[in-house]
């Protein structure tokens, strides 16, 4: 009789570590798409030019499961409409499955594209903790001829920030009147707690004289720029993983726990709000994240 020979207890033990982490990672790739971190084609991608790695080996039912809006029942008649097994995994679905699929995401998450005449006027918002701020230091330090504007804002200094240098500190009757006199060229009220806004007058004296602004600011400040100055350029910062963002967040220890859960709440609508803008950049490291903004200058 032939004897069947286990593997070395520390062999099924490393199997079992790199399942678990396989699992893991598949999990935080899933949170991504669901999160809008990263687009549904993005995940696809990575399991067709790694058939092998932890996207690769996702089942097609978890992917589309994870999709937004795309619950059990909607998942099977969208397998049973391209014909794809729901036992298949993402890197070994075939060049026509591949193609059905590719054309269903197109369709239902159609891909980002910048429009067209942008003018010289920079807009960069993303999700609370994404690194807006150190982005957009770094711009200012090694990329002089942009011009990085202040914004005003009722909140109270932290430590090491500077009146108009980092924001223009006033207090409520003082921010009422810059509204009244319109001297604002958008303004906000974030996290239901101080309000933000970016004076007009630098910007249009910059504008005027052929320099790039940029505006570092929240997403309903964005969206009054949109509206007011309709050719600015607005750019989307990405952390490269809802779990980085959600460490950015903790890791500061700037906020309470209370707080950082409203943000982590605010977040997740912000990250779903990224359709809106021209260009999505992702904060994988400062530097780079900061050339590609600036490179948007022209």
């Amino acid at each position: 009789m032939t004897e069947t020979r286990r593997p070395p207890e520390v062999d099924r033990a490393a199997a079992s570590r790199r399942a678990v982490a396989a699992r893991r990672e598949r999990a935080a790739l899933k949170q991504d798409v669901a999160m809008r971190v990263i687009t549904p084609q993005e995940l696809l991608q990575r399991a067709w030019d790694h058939p092998e790695s932890p996207a690769g080996a996702m089942r097609i039912t978890e992917y589309l499961t994870a999709l937004p809006a795309i619950g059990e029942g909607k998942r099977d008649r969208i397998l049973a409409e391209l014909e794809i097994s729901p036992v298949k995994r993402l890197g070994g679905l075939g060049p026509r499955q591949r193609k059905e699929l590719s054309r269903f995401l197109d369709g239902r998450f159609p891909p980002h594209t910048p429009r067209a005449g942008r003018s010289r006027l920079i807009v960069l918002a993303g999700p609370t903790a994404v690194g807006k701020g150190t982005v957009a230091a770094h711009i200012k330090e090694h990329h002089p001829e942009i011009l990085l504007s202040v914004s005003a804002t009722t909140r109270p200094p932290r430590p090491g920030e500077v009146d108009g240098e980092h924001y223009y500190f006033v207090d409520d009757v003082e921010f009422d009147r810059l509204i009244a006199d319109g001297e604002l060229l958008e303004w906000a009220t974030v996290h239901n707690k101080y309000r933000y806004g970016t004076p007009k007058a630098p910007i249009e004296k910059a504008l005027a004289e052929g320099r790039t602004v940029l505006l570092e600011i929240d997403l309903q400040g964005a969206r009054q720029v949109r509206a007011a100055a309709p050719d600015a350029t607005l750019v989307f910062l990405l952390p490269p993983s809802w779990d980085e963002l959600v460490h950015r967040l903790v890791g500061r220890g700037t906020e309470d726990e209370e707080e950082r859960a409203r943000r982590l709440r605010t977040a997740k609508g912000e990250l779903a709000s990224q359709g809106e803008f021209d260009y999505l950049v992702v904060n994988d490291t400062v530097p780079r994240a900061a050339a590609a903004v600036a490179a948007l200058a022209g």
